[in-house]
């Protein structure tokens, strides 16, 4: 607690304003004031414990990294350091060889960790993503025993994503394993907002939040893009943008480009990326539709309204459903 009061006197933020702002997120939960200040207590207490993580990644860029390294705040080192215990991580994880291997057994043994994956696992043939020499199918089972909960970031251990198309015929985390509860992240990359909401959501309510039928929190992705997009008024005028080099048209409807956002569920308008700064539409480019199970197969080609999901949305338009 010193080290936090520490951090709000940094920022200019009193401890009775810092209450108050929590106690207006409890209204996001559900709780009650008195409800709010128990599991606050005990939220506390559980990540002054600080709860385990293993990060995995399999057939990844390790863009999911990249981008839960880049947020601002909190700041990432505050969370890996202060809040969770990172045992293992190929990526930001300092120890390698046997000695990483040594950790990651050891924290499998002990069991209660959360289990982060990264990237699609392959269903084609276990040789398109070795660790360390095994399987990264059979090192995913194996974390995934005494895990009390998996994190599938990203669209890659979501739903297969980008390898999903290829001849390793990648597929994501709950593809493989059963019996677990499994929290599916996607986008491409994860949005980091949603990884440690996500986590702080589960610390704070002791429980996971709840998923729609594709594993995916509600709480971010219960709205199609379409729904919030600034440029919806010109889809409906039929105002579509037909050549990038027209001034007149540069704010135009994006779906004869290959826009995917009427079939796509995300808060990206609303949370935009780089800490708020913009997101895919809002800087010229179509949705890819990242954030669904169709990703990145029935999205293509990209940049056309002709691929599988295009034809979906036109449909849709066409029965006056969008």
């Amino acid at each position: 607690m010193e080290r936090l009061e520490r951090d709000l006197e940094f920022y200019g933020v009193s401890r009775r304003d810092f209450l108050k702002y929590c106690a207006s997120f409890a209204v996001l939960f559900g709780l009650s004031e008195l409800e709010f200040t128990r599991r606050l207590a005990h939220a506390v207490e559980k990540a002054e414990r600080k709860p385990p993580v293993i990060w995995l990644e399999g057939q990844d860029c390790a863009g999911c990294t990249v981008s839960f390294a880049g947020l601002l705040y909190p700041p990432v080192g505050a969370i890996i350091l202060d809040k969770l215990s990172l045992r293992y991580h190929e990526t930001l994880m300092a120890s390698a060889g046997e000695l990483a291997e040594s950790v990651y057994h050891e924290t499998v043994k002990e069991g209660g960790y959360v289990l982060v994956v990264e990237g699609s696992i392959p269903s084609s043939d276990d040789r398109f993503c070795l660790v360390g020499g095994r399987p990264f199918r059979e090192i995913v089972l194996e974390a995934s025993k005494n895990a009390t909960c998996i994190l599938a970031v990203g669209a890659c251990a979501s739903f297969g994503g980008i390898p999903k198309a290829t001849v390793s015929k990648g597929m994501g985390v709950k593809d493989l394993v059963s019996g677990k509860p499994i929290i599916n992240l996607p986008t491409c990359p994860v949005h980091p907002d949603h990884l440690v909401g996500t986590i702080l959501y589960i610390l704070t309510t002791g429980k996971l939040p709840e998923l729609d039928d594709f594993n995916r929190p509600k709480m971010y992705y219960s709205q199609s893009i379409h729904d919030n997009c600034r440029r919806r008024g010109h889809f409906e005028a039929g105002n579509f943008l037909q050549d990038w080099n027209d001034p007149a048209q540069k704010d135009y409807c994006l779906f004869e480009k290959g826009c995917k956002g009427p079939m796509t569920y995300a808060d990206c308008p609303i949370r935009r990326w780089n800490s708020g700064t913009n997101f895919c539409i809002d800087c010229g480019a179509p949705c890819v539709g990242c954030a669904e199970p169709g990703f990145y197969d029935e999205m293509s080609p990209i940049y056309t309204a002709e691929s599988e999901a295009s034809r979906k949305i036109l449909a849709l338009k066409k029965s006056g459903l969008i």
